[in-house]
């Protein structure tokens, strides 16, 4: 039997599941080995923006077997800025850690994903949707639209 998945908002409900997801996100994107301690700071700070944060995250379940899974996750987090000319309501989103388990990779769940976060933020009014790329994610990006831009700089504090 082909496992189905469901993508949906991730609750409050979820947050326990979500956190250890995002841990292994983390872990992979970083290249940290599976045992690897996140600090508290970054731990609780995570915590706090999944449950009262500006934005929307978007989580793919599995419950083909048994207790259901979190395969996959994606957050949108919401910024307000002074409008410009190209963005005149000042609406614009950032998308993070977007996410698949690696045994569910290529069948379409980042794109569903992604589908579902776009439609959240064009219904919020959001313009412009950035984000940074890994080298797995590009071309998935790139053919839901995204491309290269110049435009900022950016200084780390």
């Amino acid at each position: 039997m082909a496992n189905v998945i469901q993508i949906r908002k991730a609750t409050t409900a979820d947050i326990d599941a979500l956190m250890e997801s995002r841990c292994r996100t983390m872990r992979e994107v970083c290249g940290f080995d599976d045992d690897y301690e996140f600090s508290a700071e970054f731990m609780e700070a995570t915590k706090e923006y999944f449950l009262n944060g500006n934005g929307t995250t978007v989580i793919a379940i599995d419950d083909s077997i048994g207790t259901p899974q979190i395969v996959g996750n994606a957050t949108l987090c919401y910024t307000d800025m002074m409008p410009t000319f190209s963005h005149p309501n000042g609406k614009r989103a950032h998308l993070m850690n977007v996410h698949v388990e690696k045994e569910f990779r290529r069948k379409g769940i980042a794109r569903k994903m992604l589908e579902f976060i776009i439609d959240e933020a064009k219904e919020r009014g959001v313009t412009e949707i950035s984000l940074d790329a890994t080298d797995n994610g590009q071309k998935l990006y790139e053919a839901m639209g995204w491309h290269a831009n110049t435009e900022a700089m950016v200084k780390d504090l």
